[in-house]
């Protein structure tokens, strides 16, 4: 990479989105909402390579003339702040020194004119660590709450790295600390490889003049301080946009860092709600149905309204109790069909919705019930009736080992152990037949096992008496 660099990176611009988006549940609320501080950092080649020549004069004029005509309209924005970094100004070449990168003027809210009168009298001199100084941008903004905060870094340079840093490396190792990168390289040269080098950093915009330049960076700018609309579309089985109610998580697809949870919702004109997001982020989104679906590495559209569409049909089902008390606190675990993970547990008498298609359930009765295959459709109530279950009353003469089991024509299906240290159980169970083996503690031969069968009817009481 860093000889690539050395062959292709001629003049351009890299753009960084770091820490922090502003959050918004809807358009309506988001200007309810205090706007956060948009903090651009510019980092400013001042190398002895850029006393180069381009177009009509050498090329550290060319870009502080419209660096300063940048932070000239830049000033009049209430809620934007603005630092500078310099880097190649300090030390001349040779020797080379790759440390040449200072914060020149840090981040307050009136410093325009410090920063303007520092550009004016830059003199190239030095070297070109342009990964250095990037690294070092992290800890030139000051702290702030991510949701008080756009932090942005644009560098402008001639970009040959000649301290062999290399820039996708850096932005490797931002994103490993969950800083969001969103860069634009601008370049003069032709060679098609340019754009294919850039392609680890970001958008590439090719200038080929002067005015070019000028407009993309008027570009660069209005995109770093204006977020778009976007809207969530969640599709039913017809393609229709009519699933709604549920939450959704936007995060960062670099750094996986969470950057807005919304519930989703249909606003008062029937359709989905209004979103307010950044366009300078790769996104991904979950959106947490059962089973979550998720959409991933998308952007939005800078001025331009970006409908998301996930496929979400969904149907909802219900287990219901037969109105018994009895079972107030059982649960349903429920996976899809033919896998092995609980996709949720579902409390009894209460409604579920979840993705089209088949699923599993094991229901926690005593025995358990296990329904297989269960297809939920689009917009349907699906009901599993548990059967109303029978109480089984246990006395024994002693402390003993016992245990209850299932019985069917030819098989026992061990359901429960009973506990050693009472003579005294009482089990709800469903409807069935049942047999039960016990032997005392203190009856040492096996001969004294004692079997019983018993059925249990829905409703009804069941007492056994095992002496």
């Amino acid at each position: 990479m860093p000889e690539m660099l050395h062959r292709y990176f001629r003049i351009g611009i890299l753009f960084f989105i770091f820490l922090g988006i502003p959050v918004a549940l809807s358009a309506q609320q988001f200007k309810k909402q205090e706007p956060p501080t948009t903090r651009i950092l510019f980092v400013f080649d001042a190398s002895q390579s850029m006393l180069g020549t381009w177009e009509s004069d050498k090329k550290i004029n060319i870009a502080r003339k419209y660096l300063i005509n940048i932070v000239d309209s830049l000033e009049h924005f209430e809620n934007v702040q603005m630092a500078l970094r310099v880097y190649g100004h300090q030390s001349p070449v040779p020797p080379q020194d790759c440390s040449d990168t200072k914060l020149e003027v840090p981040f307050s809210s009136n410093n325009a004119s410090r920063i303007r009168q520092k550009l004016r009298y830059l003199i190239p001199r030095g070297t070109t660590p342009i990964a250095h100084s990037l690294e070092l941008t992290e800890s030139d903004f000051p702290v702030c709450d991510s949701d008080k905060c756009r932090n942005i870094v644009i560098l402008i340079t001639d970009g040959i790295e000649a301290c062999d840093g290399d820039p996708c490396e850096v932005a490797l190792k931002l994103q490993q600390k969950g800083i969001v990168l969103r860069p634009f390289v601008i370049g003069i040269g032709i060679d098609p490889l340019f754009e294919k080098t850039f392609e680890c950093v970001g958008d590439f915009y090719n200038s080929p003049d002067e005015d070019r330049f000028a407009e993309v960076l008027k570009v660069v700018i209005s995109r770093a301080l204006n977020s778009t609309t976007a809207q969530v579309n969640l599709l039913d089985n017809r393609q229709l946009p009519s699933e709604t109610n549920v939450g959704m998580t936007f995060f960062d697809h670099y750094s996986g860092k969470i950057k807005h949870n919304y519930v989703h919702t249909i606003n008062y004109l029937g359709n989905p709600d209004t979103l307010i997001l950044d366009p300078l982020v790769t996104y991904d989104l979950v959106v947490h149905t059962l089973p979550p679906v998720n959409k991933d590495s998308f952007k939005v559209v800078a001025g331009k309204h970006t409908q998301i569409g996930l496929p979400a049909p969904q149907g909802t089902l219900k287990i219901a109790t037969s109105g018994t008390s009895q079972y107030n606190e059982l649960v349903v675990l429920v996976r899809q069909a033919g896998e092995k993970k609980i996709l949720n547990v579902q409390e009894i008498d209460k409604i579920e919705k979840y993705i089209t298609g088949e699923y599993d359930l094991e229901i926690l009765t005593l025995p358990r019930i296990q329904v297989n295959n269960l297809q939920i459709q689009q917009s349907e109530l699906t009901t599993i009736e548990v059967p109303r279950p029978g109480i089984a009353n246990f006395s024994m003469a002693s402390t003993g080992y016992g245990s209850l089991y299932l019985q069917t024509a030819d098989t026992l299906q061990l359901i429960y152990n009973l506990p050693s240290e009472h003579n005294r159980e009482t089990l709800t169970l469903q409807p069935g037949s049942y047999r039960i083996i016990y032997r005392a503690k203190n009856a040492k031969r096996s001969i004294y096992t004692i079997s019983k069968q018993f059925d249990i009817r829905s409703g009804s009481s069941t007492h056994i008496i095992l002496d």
